[in-house]
């Protein structure tokens, strides 16, 4: 297993109709991701968010465990 985080839309208000959820290897990685849905599903622009935003989003991103096996 291995330590990954994740990140669902509809956890954050006014998203709770949302269904999309996000995998990453690490909080920077999620947060980018987050930026890019939130342009491409709700036409918001990451970086006009203020930090109690950026602190919120933070607080809805969990750490899981990953089962990354790949086969060749």
């Amino acid at each position: 297993m291995t330590k990954a985080y994740s990140y669902s839309c509809r956890h954050c208000e006014g998203m709770e109709a949302c269904p999309a959820s996000i995998v990453a290897n690490t909080k920077e990685e999620l947060l980018e991701m987050i930026g890019h849905h939130a342009r491409l599903a709700h036409g918001e622009n990451s970086d006009d968010w203020d930090q109690d935003t950026r602190e919120y989003l933070n607080s809805l991103i969990v750490a899981v465990e990953v089962d990354c096996k790949v086969s060749v």
